[in-house]
């Protein structure tokens, strides 16, 4: 657990700001600034318009008497995709769009969810818990 928070801690922003400089240099300062405003703007777009189509879907499946499984974790991929938007940098942005976008969004949650399945098949101890 140590190595997973450090990557996310210290090697992902060093590593990101090593990109942002590398793309300074080609591009321009102002157009690498403009440019993650410009995804941060659409992220924003997308989260909002995204958001509003899983709140759709998730109201029709209660009010047909399912239970929301696929709406709610899409909702939970939407925000964490909002959330690393709001990251300045360009890798954090690539990941972040990649959620809010309907079709990557889905192969991340059927990967999700088969590693869940994984989970429970292995270690089904969750369920003396009442989970």
């Amino acid at each position: 657990m140590f190595w997973k928070l450090l990557a996310a801690f210290a090697v992902v922003p060093l590593v990101e700001l090593a990109l942002l400089v590398e793309v300074g240099r080609r591009i321009g300062t102002w157009y690498t600034v403009l440019l993650v405003i410009g995804t941060g703007a659409l992220g924003a777009l997308l989260a909002q318009t995204q958001g509003w189509s899983i709140w759709r879907r998730t109201r029709r499946e209660i009010r047909s008497g399912r239970i929301p499984g696929d709406e709610l974790l899409d909702a939970l991929l939407v925000l964490i995709g909002a959330v690393l938007l709001l990251t300045p940098g360009l890798i954090t942005d690539a990941v972040g769009l990649s959620l809010l976008i309907p079709l990557t969004r889905g192969m991340v949650r059927k990967f999700i969810k088969r590693r869940i399945a994984e989970y429970v098949r292995i270690d089904p101890s969750w369920a003396r818990w009442g989970c």
